[in-house]
């Protein structure tokens, strides 16, 4: 599964999306930390996890980016137009030995200069297209209880929620692929 996954790259009318590749190269670390920087404001993080919420340095956009290569794939979206970053589609395979079913759970994050404009509907599109051709037969999304515009960009994109069992603030979202 990981070798299909670490092949996950699509464009749709608006965007190019590819795997971040992260070498040992220095200056491949701070370009991404730069857009991460970029990406990542206080706006755009407030309904992610605490640990996730504030302003970020190089430094640490550097580390978090390290601690989501250690979790699953990552991707970058950009402006097919213009190569400027747009956003992030973070993956992570949930399959395992025990539970065989080729389950892919999804994060997405969008620009504070780019929301609005349906580039998350669109990212999410490209991937489920992706996804269609892969072994994959379920992707999950969890989001804010109070992200009501995530929770629309998922309804629209085919996702239906599901009982997560869980007190959180999480809601959970699948969809058969």
């Amino acid at each position: 599964m990981a070798s299909k996954l670490s092949r996950c790259a699509f464009r749709t009318p608006r965007l190019e999306v590819r795997v971040w590749l992260v070498s040992d190269s220095g200056d491949e670390v701070a370009d991404l930390a730069r857009t991460v920087v970029h990406l990542l404001t206080p706006a755009v993080t407030a309904p992610l996890p605490d640990s996730w919420q504030g302003r970020y340095s190089e430094d640490r956009a550097a580390a978090w980016i390290r601690d989501r290569d250690a979790e699953g794939l990552n991707l970058l979206a950009l402006d097919a137009a213009t190569g400027a970053p747009v956003g992030l589609l973070l993956l992570h395979d949930s399959s395992d030995a025990l539970e065989p079913e080729h389950e892919l759970r999804l994060g997405y994050l969008i620009g504070e200069s780019h929301r609005g404009r349906g580039y998350a509907t669109e990212l999410l599109r490209g991937f489920l297209e992706w996804a269609r051709g892969s072994a994959y037969r379920r992707v999950f999304a969890g989001v804010s209880s109070d992200n009501h515009a995530s929770v629309r960009v998922l309804e629209k994109s085919g996702f239906s929620e599901v009982e997560s069992g869980s007190p959180t603030r999480e809601r959970l979202y699948v969809i058969a692929v």
